[in-house]
């Protein structure tokens, strides 16, 4: 198992440019992770020159890219919006190469629930629009990676493929198993209303990257009221923490991940609370490498070298 890290606190300083990536990059390295998950906003409008500094901040911290975090909306109701995005996803899939190489993944989501678009569309819209990426993902080498997803912070409306029954007709419709698998993350299985362990048994076969991230109630708070929360953003009465320390059974995630006979990336999703806790949770995932993937840290001297390389290209 590997560990990365995603920039979850800094995001919109990262996005808004007041902190670069390369910046962020460095301010994490002393960490015991193997690598970074970056986002597609930072990359948007992106030349070579700004591609080639993250490649080269990457091989100076000994660091691999292994998923490039994007947002489609491919359930927009208008056309040539979901025309735009496709073009936009084509790019993030070769930015995803740029950065990580053969085996990077690049996730892809449905879309946002938009108003009046039907359970019957917005499904035809998201296999379609996987189906036709697929061609480009093998040609690069790149795994499509749809997540069981809640909301891109910067999107007006819940993911299109929040409920277990819609994600898993999405992912039952796409037959390709090598470039094209589920990123799971916990934390959005409980928001979406499920036990994340029994989701995860849904998909556990599928499952090509993992998001960690653990989520508390706040005090006084019930999870039924969150669940009910229906404004735009995050319901108040769940708050981010340290890995280990909320409500995810992470014991029965990592048995059954083993099981599995899975030993990927394990991303963690956390630092809204400051550098302490994405430490905390760093350190958490060290001891569950140690305790249920039987210490598999290294990322194979062949496999970075390679990443880097083509990062450096």
């Amino acid at each position: 198992m590997k560990i990365s890290v995603f920039p979850k606190g800094e995001l919109d300083a990262i996005v808004n440019q007041t902190l670069s990536v390369p910046a962020w990059i460095a301010s994490v390295a002393t960490l015991p992770i193997d690598g970074v998950e970056l986002y597609s906003g930072m990359f948007d409008g992106a030349n070579d020159d700004a591609l080639a500094e993250v490649a080269d901040c990457l091989a100076e911290h000994h660091l691999v890219m292994p998923m490039l975090c994007a947002s489609p909306d491919f359930t927009h109701p208008d056309p040539m919006q979901r025309a735009a995005e496709l073009v936009r996803q084509r790019r993030m899939i070769e930015i995803a190469s740029r950065l990580g190489g053969p085996g990077v993944s690049c996730r892809v989501l449905s879309g946002q629930r938009h108003p009046g678009v039907s359970q019957t569309d917005g499904t035809a819209w998201t296999v379609d629009a996987i189906t036709a990426l697929l061609p480009l993902a093998r040609d690069l080498e790149v795994i499509l990676a749809m997540e069981n997803h809640y909301k891109d912070g910067y999107w007006r409306y819940p993911e299109f493929a929040q409920s277990p029954d819609v994600f898993c007709d999405i992912l039952d419709r796409i037959e390709d198993r090598v470039h094209f698998g589920v990123q799971y993350d916990p934390s959005n299985a409980i928001l979406a209303g499920a036990d994340p362990v029994d989701f995860l048994r849904l998909v556990v076969d599928r499952v090509v990257t993992m998001q960690a991230s653990d989520r508390r109630l706040r005090p006084g708070a019930r999870l039924q009221d969150v669940l009910a929360h229906d404004a735009a953003g995050y319901s108040a009465d769940l708050e981010h923490g340290v890995i280990g320390e909320g409500l995810n059974d992470y014991p029965a995630i990592f048995g059954l991940l083993v099981d599995a006979g899975y030993d990927g990336w394990i991303s963690i999703e956390d630092g809204v609370n400051g550098y302490d806790d994405l430490r905390a949770s760093a350190e958490f995932l060290v001891d569950a490498r140690s305790r249920y993937f039987g210490g598999s840290h290294e990322v194979s001297v062949a496999a970075r070298a390679t990443a880097i390389a083509a990062a450096s290209r």
